[in-house]
């Protein structure tokens, strides 16, 4: 098949290039840089194309000739360049219009889990209209092109993620002490592998066409929980103060002024609803999800290459 990836480069989109390259299929991915995309570069049937995805023109030009599109594209957090309203809710709408003018197929949407639209965070709210925005766009009984399949996931970790690479790097700057906000919120981890394995099972198959697939690892964690586990595993000090709900708002506000926001109020919000399955969309497609803790240590643990290579090399300077 020939594939649009949007969000192609990223923590997700670069597992997911890299199954349909090798699965054959001819993969166009769009990138405002393309050193974004020096990883994927090796692969022979990738297409690498500069351009700005929120331009309805270029994404007319990208969908030339596809037979499926993937939107990964996302943010945990607003910046001047780009907001929840831009991204989440009308990009998706720009992506449906453009793909049944190019005669695409089906569209393949990454969303989230406790996306609604009554939901207390912006992030949330606006995954719910991005939802919305390609269901109101399903083909009718008239119409062939294109079908949606919306995927919702729990919080994906995996070696370059945002979640346990980030506790890690957090607890390393502060000796293992970390104020943690809502540190009872519920999460079922599911690994990057198999958020781009149910996008791939689902690709072109005519069952998926409508559905929407929750996706989930096999354990229910608490926040608190994820943190210790990285530390553990990472072989770091981990002294977790749990913040009342006060504090973390305001640690929200505050950290939201930083550089990169590394947690915001609407960080918070969100972590106010569990982010846990009602149905087990791995399993309707036959997948069987990896545990988290037996893939923390391949990067993150004595085990990662990172790791390895640095102990080869004390050992040769002996």
């Amino acid at each position: 098949m020939n594939i649009c990836v949007l969000g192609g480069t990223g923590f997700v989109g670069t597992e997911l290039v890299a199954r349909l390259a090798l699965d054959g299929h001819w993969v166009r991915v769009p990138t405002r840089n393309l050193a974004r995309a020096e990883r994927l570069r090796v692969l022979e049937t990738i297409e690498l194309r500069v351009a700005d995805v929120h331009a309805p023109s270029a994404l007319s030009q990208l969908f030339t000739d596809c037979d499926a599109v993937i939107n990964l594209v996302g943010i945990l957090n607003q910046r001047r360049a780009a907001s929840f309203q831009a991204v989440h809710a009308e990009l998706p709408a720009k992506i449906i219009a453009a793909a049944r003018g190019a005669g695409v197929r089906q569209v393949l949407h990454m969303s989230a889990l406790g996306a609604d639209e009554r939901a207390p965070s912006q992030y949330l709210r606006t995954k719910a209209a991005g939802e919305a925005q390609l269901r109101a766009a399903a083909p009718s009984a008239a119409q062939t092109q294109p079908a949606v399949t919306i995927f919702r996931p729990s919080v994906i970790f995996g070696a370059g993620d945002s979640l346990t690479n980030r506790f890690a790097r957090l607890l390393r700057l502060t000796a293992g002490l970390l104020p943690l906000a809502r540190a009872r919120a519920r999460f079922a981890p599911i690994h990057v592998a198999d958020v781009a394995e149910a996008f791939r099972r689902a690709l072109g198959v005519r069952a998926s066409f409508g559905q929407t697939y929750q996706l989930c690892g096999p354990e229910v964690m608490t926040l608190r929980e994820i943190v210790r586990a990285s530390a553990r595993v990472a072989r770091l000090p981990c002294h977790i103060v749990p913040l009342p709900d006060v504090a973390a708002r305001i640690q929200g506000l505050v950290m939201g002024l930083l550089p990169g926001k590394p947690f915001s109020l609407d960080n918070f919000r969100s972590l106010t609803v569990d982010c846990v399955c009602q149905e087990d969309g791995c399993a309707r497609l036959g997948i069987h999800p990896q545990h988290m803790l037996a893939v923390l240590p391949t990067y993150l643990g004595e085990d990662d290459i990172e790791t390895q290579l640095a102990l080869l090399r004390r050992t040769a300077d002996r």
